[in-house]
Order: structure tokens, then C-alpha cells, then sequence
């Protein structure tokens, strides 16, 4: 706790800079609150002005929180129970801290309301409080942190659900504690970094893989060629698109084999089915056979809606040898596991090793902050992507470029994590050229991923 309190004063005094106003400090009636009180001791020794609101008996206090107390007491420090009026050059949330799973409610809740009432920089010691720390969940009502100072480790609800607009700007501060891995961790460009390969000068179109996307149902062609444009320019050799509703020819993207869906997976090396795929009896019959073959396989979409509402169909997925990888959404997730869109929400990363244990597949469940899980019960938290990906057909591109680098032989759990986080860095450059986040499409995303993926490989081999 001392550490922690330390910690946080050191980032308390960088948001203040050299303005002389006061700190205000909310401290809670748990260890959270005695983090705070240990920051407000440390700042009054560096000669900072801090004031303390407390609404609790100290004698309830945990045994080290209290001794924080009193040891802050000592110095003649006292505390106000209502919020005083002034001007602060910073508020610090230290009401709640990790543990709590209640709703919050009553005097609490009005302070919670008074905190996020404040204009000027507010820091959370922690985790925003109401912010639930492992779901990204808030209850009932949370603090709107524009730092959280994080003690010992990230927790997963930083990066889910609610958790980015509480958080703010996150630091760790370890307080030299080597934290116990919690078999999850964030995604970065590390984590498939072996994949990025330059091409070499002796090869052919054969060599990078056949892909087959199949879909587009009368009316919802769009999705299916979303798809496929993503599976051709992200590097796959060999690009098929199998529509259910006949077209002769992509003009935008004349490079890609229109077929009839049987005939686009005879020769494929990965296949997506589910852009666009609808679920009619026509569907549902290419679904099974797809599902039968021994290629690499993404199902995404109708295709997922499909397997939820035929069991027999779902038990065929689950028992494939060859790898199979899952993208849906919340909604489509809450169909496959059979229960409401908001049990999903409520657990993102437990829904989505659910759907991996179940489907022996490598699974993506999209949202704010996407959630790759694998059969193993690894799991990794997505942080790239923006606001800009709330559009239609931005799973569809996601989806055909995993299924390009699925038919350029990457192994599966690196090529979804590389496809979940190019995706959201697509989006990401976009915005910060200009095209977004509002207006930004799913058509967008495919020259920029194709860009970044390029340097990704040139930066690392030079």
C-alpha cells in the first residue's frame, strides 16, 4: 500500500505540473482508501495542498488501510465528509479498488456523479471505481478516469466493454511485485511475430495458398465480395469466390474466380464460409459439406446462425481434425452457447473460452475488445480498432483476411491473432489520417491492412 500510494503521487504530480491548486481525494471505506490516504500524506510532503473526503468510521477500515490512516492523521491532517467547494487542479478516485461486484448505490453513487462532474484531469488509483475488473462491466454507475494509475497489472477490464472510456490513459506500476500470469494477456504484434515473413524471389501464385470464400445470397452479394477482395489483397495466391446468387464479374476486382460454391472449394487450401451466406436450405446444405473437408475452415456470420440451430450440424464442427476458427459477435455467440447477448457481455472472456472448448476451435468474439481464446484455454485481449468498425461489412473483411493467411499456411491461432489485430490497426491509421472514426467503410480497411501488414514485414527483416 505504501508503494501503491507512492506510486500514484509520483503520476498525481505530473498531471499537476507547476499549478499550485489543491488535490481533491475521494478515499473509499477499503484498501482502495488507503492507497488514497498514503497519496495524500506523500503529497503534503512534497508541500502539494490535498483534501480528503471520507464518509466513513476509520474503525471499519482493513487493518492496513486504517494504519494509512492514522499514519496520514499523524501529520494533523483532517478530513471532510462533504465535498467542499473550490478549485482543484486534480481529483483522485480511491473509493473502490478491485473487489467490488455490487451496484453502486446512495451517498456513493452521488459522489461517483460529483467526481465525473469535474472538468480537469481526474486519476483512478487502480481501476476506475464501479468499474468491474475483469469484464469491463460497470455497476451501475462508475467514475470517468482520465488516468488510472494500475496497481501490480493490467486488469482485463481495462480494455473490455466500458473499460477504455473509464480508464483513460493506464500506467502499471508493478511495486515490484512479479504478478502471477492469469493465463490471458493483451495482443500485440509479438505474439505472431514469426509469421512475418518476406516472399521469396522464386515463387508463384501456387505457392500462397487457395482460398475460397462462400456466400452472397440474393441481396447480400456485398458481403461475400467484402470477403474476398479482403482474402486477395491480403496475399492469398489463388482467390474463389462461391456466391449462391450468380454474377459474372467483380468489376472492381476482376482478379477474382466468380464459381458456383461447390465448385470454389475443390481446390482450396482455407475456406470462409458465411459472408452474406443466409440461411436457406440451399445454405445450410454447402455449410455441411464444407464442414465435412479437411481444410482450414472460418465460419463467420449466417454460417454460425446455421450450426447454432441445427445441433447435429454443431457436434459435426466440434469433431473436425482440420482447424477450425469461429468470428462472431456477441449476439451470434449468445446463439451458439445458448443463452442472452447480455450473459456474453457480462464475461466476454469466459464466453469466448467457452465457445473454444466447445467447437475445438480457435475463436474471436468481436466487440470492444476482441477476445481470441484457443481449445488450450489460452486468451488474448485485442487493444487495436476504433469506433470506426461499428459499420456493416467490417467483419466480412476481417473474416477474408484470416481466411488469406489461413491459405498461405500460417498456423491458425497466429493467424487470427494477426488478423484480429491488423484489422483494428487498419481502422486505427485511418482514423488518424482523417477517415473516421464516423463514415469510415469496410472497403477501407483492405488497402490499409495490405499497407500495414507490408511494413510490418519490412520492419522486422529490414
Amino acid at each position: 500500500m505504501e508503494r501503491a500510494g507512492h506510486a500514484a503521487a509520483d503520476v498525481a504530480v505530473q498531471l499537476l505540473g507547476n499549478q499550485q491548486a489543491p488535490t481533491l481525494i475521494f478515499a473509499g471505506p477499503g484498501n482502495n482508501g488507503g492507497d488514497a490516504f498514503v497519496l495524500a500524506r506523500v503529497l503534503q510532503e512534497q508541500g502539494r495542498r490535498a483534501t480528503v473526503v471520507f464518509r466513513d468510521d476509520a474503525a471499519t477500515l482493513p487493518p492496513d488501510a486504517r494504519a494509512a490512516f492514522e499514519k496520514w492523521r499523524s501529520t494533523g491532517a483532517d478530513y471532510c465528509r462533504e465535498v467542499p467547494d473550490g478549485n482543484y487542479g486534480l481529483v483522485v478516485d480511491g473509493l473502490f479498488g478491485i473487489g467490488l461486484t455490487r451496484l453502486i448505490g446512495g451517498d456513493y453513487a452521488a459522489l461517483i456523479e460529483r467526481i465525473n462532474q469535474f472538468s480537469g484531469p481526474v486519476l483512478a488509483l487502480d481501476i476506475a471505481s464501479g468499474l468491474d475488473a475483469e469484464t469491463g462491466c460497470v455497476h451501475g454507475i462508475a467514475v470517468s478516469a482520465t488516468h488510472t494509475a494500475s496497481f501490480i497489472a493490467a486488469k482485463p477490464g481495462f480494455y473490455l466493454m466500458d473499460g477504455p472510456e473509464q480508464s483513460g490513459v493506464i500506467s502499471i506500476h508493478d511495486l515490484g511485485i512479479d504478478a502471477t500470469s492469469c493465463g490471458g494477456r493483451l495482443l500485440d504484434r509479438a505474439d505472431f511475430a514469426a509469421q512475418l515473413k518476406p516472399r521469396p524471389r522464386n515463387s508463384h501464385k501456387g505457392t500462397f495458398g487457395s482460398l475460397a470464400v462462400i456466400g452472397g445470397a440474393s441481396g447480400m452479394t456485398g458481403a461475400a465480395l467484402l470477403a474476398v477482395r479482403a482474402g486477395l489483397t491480403l496475399g492469398a495466391g489463388r482467390v474463389f469466390c462461391g456466391l449462391l446468387q450468380p454474377l459474372a464479374v467483380d468489376p472492381v476486382q476482376p482478379e477474382l474466380m466468380l464459381r458456383a460454391p461447390e465448385a470454389a472449394v475443390e481446390h482450396a487450401s482455407a475456406a470462409v464460409i458465411g459472408p452474406g451466406l443466409g440461411q436457406s436450405d440451399a445454405a445450410l446444405a454447402i455449410l455441411r459439406r464444407v464442414a465435412s473437408a479437411d481444410f482450414s475452415l472460418v465460419l463467420d456470420a449466417d454460417a454460425l446462425n446455421l450450426i447454432a440451430a441445427h445441433p447435429v450440424l454443431a457436434d459435426n464442427v466440434a469433431r473436425r481434425s482440420a482447424p477450425t476458427l469461429i468470428t462472431p459477435h456477441p449476439t451470434e455467440a449468445a446463439r451458439l452457447l445458448q443463452c442472452s447477448t447480455e450473459t456474453i457481455q457480462a464475461d466476454r472472456i469466459a464466453a469466448a473460452l467457452n465457445l473454444a472448448a466447445k467447437f475445438n476451435a480457435n475463436v474471436a468474439l468481436k466487440g470492444s475488445g476482441t477476445v481470441v481464446a484457443t481449445p488450450k484455454g489460452d486468451w488474448w485481449i485485442n487493444t487495436t480498432g476504433n469506433a470506426g468498425l461499428a459499420t456493416g461489412g467490417t467483419g466480412d473483411v476481417l473474416s477474408g483476411m484470416l481466411g488469406a493467411l489461413l491459405a498461405q499456411a500460417w498456423p491458425p491461432a497466429q493467424a487470427l491473432l494477426a488478423a484480429v489485430h491488423l484489422h483494428g490497426a487498419a481502422a486505427d491509421l485511418l482514423v488518424s489520417q482523417g477517415y473516421g472514426p464516423i463514415g469510415l467503410t469496410a472497403s477501407e480497411l483492405i488497402p490499409a491492412a495490405r499497407r500495414l501488414l507490408n511494413n510490418w514485414i519490412t520492419e522486422r527483416n529490414g
